[in-house]
């Protein structure tokens, strides 16, 4: 695709709480799971902080096996701004993969299709060039939770 770029904005680490996963069953569009974000870190080159705690992700494993996240976080930037992060994504892959990451074990990430489109919002003039950038997010699962790569596309 000629003159599409990308430049690093930062890495999402995210800490989820395993223990309060509420499990909704199955709907009628898929298994739905809701995940507590408990915090985490984020840092790059032009902002780094801490994932604040009472984030959620909204889960949906689809019939076909696809699972669609629904991802809404408060980040604290350390100079003390905040920045509202939602994206939504699709991750899915081999099944015995899926198996050892709901386990918590750690997976081979080059085996998954695990890609978000994160949107931001702040009030903070320094941040305010975040509200207008598209941005993508290549993800892993690592035990303690989602690691994500987020790039501003250019």
């Amino acid at each position: 695709m000629a003159g599409i770029g990308s430049e690093l904005l930062f890495t999402l680490d995210l800490t989820v709480a395993a223990t309060a996963l509420m499990d909704f069953g199955q709907t009628p569009i898929g298994h739905r799971r809701v995940g507590a974000v408990e915090g985490g870190r984020f840092q790059g080159p032009k902002l780094k902080g801490t994932v604040m705690p009472g984030g959620s992700d909204w889960l949906i494993t689809r019939p076909d096996g696809v699972t669609r996240l629904d991802v809404r976080l408060a980040l604290k930037t350390d100079d003390d701004a905040y920045i509202s992060m939602t994206y939504f994504g699709l991750r899915h892959g081999p099944a015995e993969e899926l198996a050892k990451m709901m386990r918590g074990e750690p997976i081979d990430s080059s085996r998954l299709y695990f890609r978000t489109a994160p949107f931001f919002e702040t009030g903070a003039p320094k941040y305010a060039w975040l509200n207008s950038v598209i941005a993508i997010g290549i993800g892993d699962r690592k035990p303690a939770g989602p690691h994500y790569d987020v790039y501003q596309v250019l």
